[in-house]
């Protein structure tokens, strides 16, 4: 806890620090820009609300070139000169920025190093704006005890809000035994894990061609295995306060998930190993609202329940602009739900304080 604080200290001590590590602002720490647009206050019943975007990428291109990686600097995730004018105009009040995992194949030292560096920087960002960022440490998830480490020092010293992680690690389900230090200090620390598809190698093949389906359909497939193993492979009853966040809604489970529980009835010898019916465990799991339809959120509402929500942009990619009219627009919610999705499940569950 004392270093934490103490590098939080350091962090924002330094009035002459310019942060360039992912080009995030050209002003310096505790600076404030009089040029941007006004932003967009989000009110829901009359009252004011707090936005905050649990899906928000960046890179760290320093970090990436241990590994052999030139970020080239027109990538979207490092041109972030405009990334609190967008946010403004969205209404998103803060971001929790994540790293996509493309290190599982690094070497322990390697890996050793680009955590360490990433992580550094990304609490430098969240030093220098506690107001507008947050942000899930990266951990080296191919070394389970290694990313056990990195997850509690992320946590204890840099004051990040978890780990973000990828849906497998080089073929290996998550739920293998082997990754279990790593889900119990997870569980120990009560932080939030963000899990992000990389892709699915085993179906490139099948996903050629048009449409972009390593994306469209890949990536909501791939959450869709990670989750269901965690399920069946009884990780969520070994680790039962595991607090996990899905990317993309959840991908395909919420929205099939009675053929989980068909699928125990019809196959009883696969469900011997879990507690609970499949469907279940969706309510003690968390999605981003990343669904797109005023009925597709509805319908993840009504499996998951709305304390279970919280928005995700995909930014600086451009999947969800209108994400916070999503919620404002989508029918049958409550002003309360409306108000937890938008922000108050990610407070609540981050540790963000008001």
């Amino acid at each position: 806890m004392h270093n934490r604080r103490q590098f939080i200290k350091d962090a924002a001590a330094g009035a002459g620090i310019v942060f360039t590590g992912c080009n995030l602002l050209s002003h310096r720490l505790g600076a404030q820009s009089g040029s941007r647009q006004a932003k967009r206050q989000v009110m829901v019943g009359g009252r004011r609300v707090r936005t905050i975007d649990i899906h928000a990428h960046v890179i760290i291109p320093e970090a990436t070139a241990l590994m052999g990686v030139n970020t080239p600097a027109n990538d979207p995730s490092v041109m972030e000169s405009k990334r609190f004018e967008v946010m403004d105009e969205w209404g998103t009040d803060m971001q929790v920025l994540s790293i996509n995992a493309n290190w599982y194949s690094a070497d322990r030292d390697v890996a050793q190093k680009m955590i360490r560096l990433q992580n550094e920087k990304l609490a430098e960002l969240c030093a220098a704006h506690p107001d507008r960022l947050a942000a899930f440490a990266s951990v080296a998830l191919q070394f389970p005890d290694l990313a056990a480490e990195q997850l509690e020092e992320g946590v204890k010293k840099y004051n990040l809000r978890g780990a973000a992680i990828g849906g497998h690690v080089n073929g290996d389900e998550l739920s293998a035994p082997k990754f279990d230090p790593f889900w119990k200090k997870a569980e120990e620390l009560n932080c939030v894990v963000f899990m992000h598809p990389q892709g699915i190698p085993d179906l490139q093949k099948r996903l050629q061609g048009n449409g972009g389906l390593t994306n469209v359909i890949g990536n909501p497939l791939e959450t869709t295995i990670f989750l269901s193993h965690l399920i069946y492979d009884g990780t969520l009853d070994r680790f039962p306060g595991l607090k996990i966040c899905a990317s993309h809604g959840g991908g395909y489970l919420p929205s099939y998930a009675a053929r989980s529980d068909y699928g125990c009835v019809r196959f009883p010898d696969t469900c011997k190993t879990i507690k609970k019916k499949p469907t279940e465990y969706l309510r003690q799991l968390y999605y981003d609202s990343m669904v797109f339809t005023p009925e597709g959120l509805r319908h993840l509402v009504a499996e998951c329940g709305a304390s279970q929500i919280m928005i995700g942009t995909d930014y600086p990619f451009p999947w969800s602009t209108t994400t916070v009219d999503h919620v404002l627009n989508t029918p049958g919610l409550s002003d309360a739900e409306r108000r937890a999705i938008l922000g108050g499940n990610a407070a609540q569950v981050l540790g963000i304080k008001s």
